[in-house]
């Protein structure tokens, strides 16, 4: 008689742990930072609430995976300082996967290509790219180019361009603003933003793309991915599990469809 009850505490024991664990989990809360002013995929607006296809990214996988979202706004340069500081859990900002970020934190399946291509004044006429879409280095140091600090562009042209005329910014709006008013002759960013939020605009009338696309993948990575800390393989795994949902269930391609004619992912993702 005693044995039954002791088995039977411990079996109700052990529902309760588990109920408790499920019930914690439900309402576990992941602080995820971006930006905040990346058009179009991470952005506010007039209102002030946050929009774009990093948001609703975010705000996917974390209802799969059973939890609350707060989102956090920081600077770029100090994204991946602030996560390793614990400000926030999660990055969900168009951040390329790379070797170089690789070794400071782990990345979840990609949700994103990634690329970059040079945007400049139509009145510039100098031949940057071969015929085999090659940089052509010489040619380089006759134009200045606006480029994100502590980004993806930075590190191509520190390894790729070292001797190209740099102007480094800390955001991308300040380039874009050097751009129209002639401090710098080019910029390098990603073509969707460019032509939904200059090129297509008055502003960008007399813009247009000057280079093919660049996406060196030892630079530009595999495309982006959500960042976290080292060391959280069940988030990890929550998280790739949760994209490639997103994926197969046609939401990523929704999530796209909002801003561009076409998906911006890669479908076999889903299947990695």
């Amino acid at each position: 008689m005693k044995l039954k009850k002791k088995l039977v505490n411990m079996v109700g024991v052990g529902m309760l742990s588990v109920m408790a664990s499920s019930t914690l989990f439900a309402q576990e809360s992941l602080r995820v930072g971006m930006e905040c002013n990346y058009y179009p995929f991470n952005y506010k607006d007039s209102s002030g609430e946050l929009l774009g296809y990093d948001v609703d990214v975010a705000k996917g996988v974390t209802d799969i995976i059973g939890a609350d979202v707060e989102f956090v706004c920081q600077e770029w340069n100090g994204m991946i300082p602030a996560l390793l500081a614990n400000k926030f859990d999660l990055i969900v900002a168009s951040m390329s996967i790379t070797e170089s970020r690789a070794k400071k934190i782990d990345f979840s399946t990609p949700y994103r290509v990634s690329v970059g291509r040079l945007v400049g004044s139509k009145k510039i006429d100098v031949q940057l790219f071969d015929k085999d879409d090659k940089p052509i280095p010489e040619n380089f140091k006759e134009v200045r180019i606006g480029v994100e600090r502590a980004s993806n562009y930075a590190d191509y042209f520190k390894n790729v361009l070292p001797d190209a005329n740099v102007v480094l910014y800390d955001g991308t709006e300040t380039g874009y603003l050097d751009l129209v008013n002639g401090r710098v002759d080019m910029i390098i960013t990603n073509p969707m933003k460019a032509h939904l939020k200059f090129l297509s605009k008055p502003d960008g009338a007399g813009f247009e793309f000057k280079s093919p696309a660049i996406n060196d993948v030892e630079f530009f990575g595999p495309g982006v991915g959500i960042g976290m800390r080292k060391g959280q393989p069940e988030l990890k795994a929550k998280v790739d599990a949760a994209i490639k949902t997103l994926i197969n269930d046609g939401k990523l391609t929704a999530y796209a469809l909002k801003t561009f004619p076409f998906p911006i992912h890669n479908e076999a993702w889903g299947e990695l």
